[in-house]
């Protein structure tokens, strides 16, 4: 990747871990991927019986006095300890131990995250604290707590990791744009390992207001959750919020082979792309998401034949579906965009904003590491103008070497991420 620059470094993914609606680790949410499971239940963290939207893909069951105690997470929003356990996870796969790293390796291990929210949802509750003259309730946090840059911080301070410390925070798109960036400073040589992925925990009363008055969410299925959201179906009727934190050790190809690191897939091709359209609706020729999908690809030396497995964004909005398949189309041409198998994996884990890219990244990396494309289920009766192979409702066996994972964010963002097996593996 990285055209341009001489020799530029070859960077792989050796840590995995992860905290979703399906799943609290990564074997967990491969398993419940495979299986066609559904995140979408009733909303249990606040009382939904006055709300039009019921429903959300929210965590459950997760330990959260593992990651931190009672008085630090009063100071801290939720996508701290999602993010910390999911880090945790990565680490620990990726057989790293920072506490037994000398300073100079700590200086050289940096932490880059994508979150739309970050800590939104946190100042929504501290502000209602404010309001309603109940001040003595609200952290002293408040302020650098609600920062998107306060998440990548604790991050690097849980685990004494002193090299940079970034958010990246471009709506939808922000952790395929943080995993790329952190991508870059691997292959550049600045930074020789990354905690890399993204977090979101946007499911909160205000929150959940606010895009329900942009009428982008489904209130067709309160009573039948795990059915709402469906991408590319006939009868959707709109997207389900959702939470969850993906993170990734992203390291040098030959750093990881000396040390013997499980390697589960090469980072290789990178783009993005703006409509400069609207501030939330897309462009409907979709020729921008086509260019981000073909730069990724020209930036891996790939080409549209090459790709076996495409992770669609796939938010179950009535216009954003059929505007994607037809940037696929643009992108990799009818031919290839009706051969290659493709899948949604918000349609099990609902719409976790900034960390979307993550998680269809998780959702490649089964693919290429088990040869099992997850699929998109709730895929009963497609919509005529999405006619891709979306592998609807059962996932299938394939061999997967290169796939392409696409996400697309309000303000006409695209981005699009290229990863593969090892070229010398086959």
């Amino acid at each position: 990747m990285l055209k341009g620059l001489q020799q530029p470094r070859r960077v792989v993914i050796t840590g995995f871990g992860c905290v979703t609606p399906v799943g609290l680790s990564r074997e967990a949410f491969w398993s419940a991927l495979r299986q066609g499971a559904s995140g979408t239940r009733r909303i249990e963290s606040f009382d939904v019986s006055d709300a039009p939207v019921k429903i959300a893909a929210e965590v459950r069951g997760f330990d959260w006095e593992a990651q931190l105690n009672a008085k630090d997470r009063r100071h801290v929003p939720r996508t701290v300890p999602l993010a910390l356990a999911a880090a945790r996870e990565a680490l620990d796969d990726a057989r790293l131990q920072p506490s037994d790293f000398s300073l100079e390796e700590r200086r050289a291990f940096g932490v880059v995250l994508g979150t739309g929210g970050g800590g939104l949802a946190f100042t929504e509750k501290q502000y209602r604290y404010y309001f309603t003259g109940e001040e003595s309730r609200a952290s002293v946090y408040t302020i650098p707590a609600s920062t998107h840059g306060g998440l990548s911080s604790e991050l690097s301070m849980a685990f004494g990791l002193r090299g940079l410390s970034h958010i990246v925070s471009t709506g939808c798109t922000s952790s395929t744009d943080a995993i790329a960036y952190a991508a870059q400073h691997v292959a550049l040589g600045r930074q020789e390992r990354m905690l890399a992925g993204g977090v979101d925990a946007p499911v909160a009363p205000g929150i959940l207001a606010g895009f329900n008055l942009m009428t982008v969410l489904t209130n067709e299925w309160n009573d039948e959750p795990a059915r709402a959201s469906r991408p590319f179906s006939r009868n959707r009727s709109g997207m389900v919020l959702g939470e969850g934190a993906w993170v990734y050790v992203i390291e040098e190809l030959e750093s990881a082979r000396r040390r013997g690191a499980r390697i589960y897939a090469e980072i290789t091709g990178y783009g993005a792309t703006c409509d400069a359209y609207h501030r939330v609706r897309l462009d409907e020729n979709g020729e921008e998401p086509a260019r981000a999908m073909r730069l990724a690809l020209a930036d891996a030396g790939r080409t549209s034949a090459d790709v076996d497995y495409v992770n669609l964004h796939g938010t179950s909005t009535l216009l954003n579906d059929r505007i994607e398949t037809r940037a696929v189309k643009l992108a990799l041409g009818e031919r290839d965009a009706r051969r290659v198998p493709m899948s949604a994996t918000k349609s099990q884990v609902g719409h976790p904003q900034g960390a979307s890219g993550a998680a269809g990244l998780a959702a490649a990396l089964c693919a290429i590491n088990t040869d099992v494309i997850p699929p998109t289920i709730n895929l009963d009766e497609p919509d005529p103008d999405c006619d891709l192979d979306y592998t609807p409702n059962r996932a299938r066996e394939a061999r997967v070497r290169v796939a392409l994972c696409n996400c697309i964010g309000f303000g006409s963002k695209n981005s699009a991420l290229v990863v593969e097996r090892m070229r010398d593996e086959g």
